[in-house]
C-alpha cells in the first residue's frame, strides 16, 4: 500500500481506478445532528471580506471586473492567481487576477468577440486573426453544416438555446480520481488503454477514441504542469486532508479553465472528502474548525468562478450562472446513508459564507435519510432558499449511488456516462404551427411541413391532435438532427480534454433534449378539449389570438382531466424522439426544464388557447402557469408528481416557492413541515424541486433596493441565481409567479 494510503480499506480500489469502492470501504455515516459545526475561522472571515468587496466592484463594473484579451484560456494559460495569498488555505484562480474572466474561442470566435465589446473590450487582433484564418471554431463547424431548415427553426424559436456557438458543458470529470490517484497513475492507466486499443480494427469510432485518449493524456500533464506553478506536485496522491481538497479543486480549475461549457458541474466530493478529514482527525493533526475552514474555503474558490458570456447568452441563462453542482447526501446501495459529517459542513457554508447560487448544491432526498439531516435541510433551505432537492430513491434504482448532478437536474452515472447538451424544443409554438399549418404565428412563414390550417369557427380537439402528432414528429426528428450536428462539431473543435480524461475511457453517451412551456401547451389543450376556444386570424388567416368561452381544467390542482394531458404529451415526445438515430449512439432523454429563458421563449411565442398573450413568460420547467395553481401548495405538487420520470430521464424541474408563515408560526414548525412536505412530494415518485422560502415583497423591494441585497439567492428553475444579478424583466416573471399561503 502506498504510503498515502495509509489507514484506508479495501483492496478493489488499490488494483483499478474504483473511487466508489474506495468510498464504500472508508466513509463513515453520520446519523447525529448539527451541534458539531464551527462558524469561520478569523482567516476566513478576511478572505471573504476581501471577496465580497471584488463582488461589489464587479457590479460597479456591470458585472464583469476585467477581460483577459491577450490569451487563449487554457489550463497553463495564465500563471497562479491569488485573492490574498497569506489567508487562503486552498489556492488557484482562472486568470492572474481574481474574476478576471478569460477569453476561449475555441466554442466560438463571434461569442468571444461580442462578449469582450459588449463590456467595453476589443478582442485581441493576432488573436482574431489565428481563429479566423487558421483555427476553425465549434460555431463555424456547426453553422457549416447547418441546413436551412435547421437555421430557421434556430431563428423562429422552435427550438432554441441550442450549444452551437458555446461550450456545451454537461461533463463530470471524476475530480477525486486526482486526489485519490494522483495524475501520474491516471496517466499510466489512460496510457493502459491506449495500448490494449493497438489490435482491434481501426474504423472511425476506434481513430477517432484513440486521438481523443492522447489528448486526453496531454491534458493530465497540463494538469500537472499548472499546479506545479503554485509549488504543488500532483503527480502522487493527495497525504492528507488538505492536499485532498487542494488536488480535487486544481482538477475542477483545469477543467474551468480550458472549457467555457453551459454547465461546469462538480459532481459529488463531500462525502469522499470526509474520509480523508476524519483520518486526519483520528491521527490528532485537524480540528474540527481547522475541517470546516478547509469547506468554506474551497467553496470560496467555487464561488469565485467566472466564464465569459454575451448579453444574448444571459437572456438565456440569467444570472451569470455557472452551475457548480455538487450532490449531497442520499443512500447507498447497502442501505446506509451517505450522509457524513461534511454533508452538513458543504451545507453550512451557506450560514458562515451567506446564501448563494454557486456551488449549486443538490441534496439527494431519500425519505430513509437521517432525521437529524433532513430537519438541517429544512432548516437552511428556510434560512437561504439555496438549495434544491432530488429523489434518491428514484434515481439510486437507474444510476446506482455514486450519480452526479449535470447542469441543473439531470442525473448520471460519474465516469461512466457523459452528456451531449440539447437544449430545449418550443411545445406551446409547435402547437401554434399545428394550428396555423405549419406557418409560424408571428412572422408568417412555413417553418414546419404543410398540414391543413385550421379554420373552424371553435378549434376542434381532435383535429389540433392530429395536427399536433404530425407536426411533433416532424420537430424530433429534425431536433434529433441538429443535435447530432452540433456534438459533432463540439467534438471536434472544442473537445473537453481534461474532463474526459478524468472518466473511463469508454463511456456511455447521453443525448438530453428538453422541452419547455409545458403547462403552456397542457392548459391551451385542455381549453381546447373543455371550453370553447375562437381564433383570431389576421389578414393573411393565421391565428394571431384566441377568445376563450368557458371554464377549463388547468395544470396545477391535482385536476387528471388536465395532468394526463401532460403525461400523455411527455411520453408521445420522448417517443418520437427515440426514433432518430443519434451521434455516436447516445441515449435520448428529455428533460422538463427551461432555466430562466422561459422569458425568452415568451417573446418568441404569440398569444396561446391557454389565454396567455404573445410575448408573456412561459412558467419555469415543469411548474404550472403563474397563479393557476388555486387549490394550494399540495395539490400543485401532486400535479407535477404525476409526470413520468422514465420518460424524462434529464429531469423534471419544479421551482416551489411558499411563503414563511404558511410553514407555520415559528422556526420548529416551518421546519417541521417543510421536511414532511418534501417527504410526501418525493414519496410519490417525484423527481426534483427548488425551495424558496420567502416573501413576494423581500424580492420586490430588492429590486427596488439592489445595493442593500447582493446575496439575496432565489431558485429559479433548476439552479439559483443572485436576484439583484438579474434584468427586470427576469426579475418581475419571478415577482408574478405563485408565492403559497396555504398548503
Amino acid at each position: 500500500m502506498r504510503k498515502e494510503w495509509h489507514g484506508f480499506k479495501g483492496e478493489k480500489w488499490q488494483k483499478e481506478i474504483d473511487v466508489r469502492d474506495f468510498i464504500i470501504n472508508n466513509y463513515s455515516p453520520y446519523a447525529g445532528d448539527d451541534s458539531f459545526l464551527c462558524r469561520e475561522t478569523e482567516r476566513t472571515k478576511k478572505l471573504w471580506e476581501k471577496c465580497l468587496e471584488l463582488f461589489k466592484q464587479e457590479r460597479a463594473k456591470g458585472g464583469v471586473i476585467s477581460i483577459d484579451t491577450s490569451r487563449v484560456a487554457g489550463i497553463t494559460s495564465h500563471g497562479p492567481g491569488y485573492i490574498c495569498k497569506e489567508l487562503e488555505v486552498i489556492v488557484g484562480l482562472q486568470t492572474e487576477k481574481p474574476l478576471e474572466r478569460a477569453v476561449n474561442p475555441f466554442g466560438g470566435l463571434r461569442m468571444a468577440r461580442e462578449a469582450c465589446k459588449a463590456y467595453g473590450y476589443s478582442f485581441d487582433e493576432q488573436l482574431e486573426k489565428i481563429f479566423t484564418d487558421y483555427r476553425k471554431t465549434h460555431n463555424d463547424g456547426v453553422f457549416d453544416a447547418y441546413t436551412s431548415e435547421m437555421r430557421m427553426a434556430r431563428s423562429l424559436g422552435i427550438i432554441t438555446g441550442l450549444p452551437d456557438a458555446y461550450g456545451r458543458g454537461r461533463v463530470i470529470g471524476d475530480y477525486r480520481r486526482v486526489a485519490l490517484y494522483g495524475v501520474d497513475r491516471l496517466i499510466a492507466e489512460k496510457e493502459n488503454d491506449l495500448q490494449r486499443m493497438s489490435k482491434v480494427s481501426m474504423n472511425f469510432e476506434t481513430i477517432q477514441l484513440r486521438e481523443e485518449i492522447s489528448e486526453q493524456i496531454k491534458a493530465l500533464q497540463l494538469l500537472k504542469d499548472m499546479a506545479l506553478q503554485y509549488g504543488f506536485d500532483i503527480s502522487n496522491p493527495a497525504a492528507n486532508a488538505r492536499e485532498a481538497f487542494q488536488w480535487v479543486y486544481f482538477a475542477y480549475l483545469a477543467a474551468i479553465k480550458e472549457q467555457n461549457g453551459a454547465a461546469m458541474s462538480l459532481g459529488r466530493v463531500s462525502t469522499f472528502l470526509d474520509i480523508y478529514i476524519n483520518r486526519d482527525m483520528e491521527a490528532g493533526v485537524l480540528s474540527e474548525i481547522e475541517a470546516q475552514e478547509l469547506v468554506d474555503q474551497f467553496v470560496i474558490k467555487l464561488r469565485m468562478a467566472r466564464q465569459l458570456r454575451t448579453p444574448d447568452y444571459d437572456k438565456l441563462f440569467a444570472g451569470d450562472p455557472m452551475w457548480i453542482t455538487e450532490a449531497i447526501g442520499g443512500m447507498g446501495l447497502d442501505g446506509r446513508t451517505l450522509v457524513t459529517k461534511n454533508s452538513f459542513r458543504f451545507l453550512q457554508t451557506l450560514i458562515n459564507l451567506g446564501p448563494s447560487p454557486e456551488p449549486n448544491l443538490t441534496v439527494l432526498w431519500s425519505t430513509q435519510l437521517p432525521e437529524n439531516f433532513k430537519n438541517f435541510c429544512s432548516a437552511i433551505s428556510i434560512k437561504t432558499s439555496s438549495i434544491q432537492y432530488e429523489n434518491d430513491d428514484l434515481m439510486r434504482g437507474l444510476y446506482g449511488d455514486d450519480y452526479g448532478i449535470a447542469c441543473c437536474v439531470s442525473a448520471m452515472k460519474l465516469v461512466k456516462q457523459m452528456q451531449f447538451f440539447g437544449a430545449r424544443a418550443n411545445l406551446p409554438k409547435l402547437l401554434l404551427l399545428a394550428v396555423n399549418g405549419g406557418r409560424d404565428e408571428i412572422t408568417g412563414k412555413q417553418l414546419a411541413p404543410v398540414v391543413p390550417i385550421l379554420n373552424d369557427e371553435v378549434l376542434d380537439y381532435e383535429k389540433v391532435m392530429s395536427n399536433l402528432a404530425v407536426l411533433q414528429d416532424w420537430l424530433c426528428g429534425l431536433y434529433v438532427n441538429t443535435m447530432n450536428i452540433i456534438h459533432y462539431m463540439h467534438d471536434k473543435y472544442a473537445y473537453e480534454k481534461i474532463q474526459m480524461a478524468l472518466h473511463d475511457s469508454s463511456v456511455e453517451r447521453l443525448m438530453a433534449f428538453g422541452i419547455a412551456g409545458l403547462s403552456v401547451i397542457v392548459d391551451s389543450l385542455s381549453a381546447i378539449k373543455y371550453a370553447k376556444v375562437y381564433p383570431v386570424r389576421n389578414d393573411e388567416g393565421i391565428t394571431v389570438d384566441f377568445k376563450i368561452e368557458g371554464d377549463f381544467p388547468k395544470f396545477g390542482n391535482d385536476d387528471d382531466r388536465v395532468d394526463n394531458i401532460a403525461v400523455e404529451l411527455v411520453k408521445s415526445f420522448s417517443k418520437n424522439l427515440e426514433k432518430y438515430p443519434t451521434y455516436r449512439g447516445a441515449k435520448h432523454t428529455l428533460s422538463i426544464l427551461t432555466i430562466t429563458s422561459n422569458v425568452m421563449y415568451g417573446k418568441k411565442t404569440g398569444a396561446t388557447p391557454d389565454g396567455r398573450k404573445h410575448g408573456e413568460p412561459f412558467a419555469p420547467g415543469a411548474n404550472p402557469m403563474h397563479g393557476r395553481d388555486t387549490n394550494g401548495a399540495l395539490a400543485s405538487l401532486n400535479s407535477v408528481a404525476k409526470l413520468p420520470y422514465d420518460a424524462c430521464l434529464d429531469g423534471i424541474s419544479n421551482t416551489f416557492s411558499i411563503v414563511p408563515r404558511a410553514l407555520g408560526k415559528n422556526y420548529d414548525e416551518r421546519r417541521n413541515n417543510l421536511m414532511n412536505i418534501l417527504d410526501g412530494y418525493f414519496g410519490q415518485g417525484a423527481h426534483h424541486l427548488n425551495v424558496n422560502v420567502l416573501d413576494r415583497e423581500t424580492l420586490i423591494k430588492a429590486m427596488d433596493e439592489p445595493e442593500n441585497y447582493p446575496q439575496l439567492t432565489v431558485r429559479v428553475s433548476g439552479y439559483a441565481v443572485h436576484f439583484t444579478k438579474l434584468s427586470r424583466a427576469h426579475q418581475q416573471e419571478i415577482i408574478q409567479r405563485t408565492f403559497f399561503e396555504k398548503f
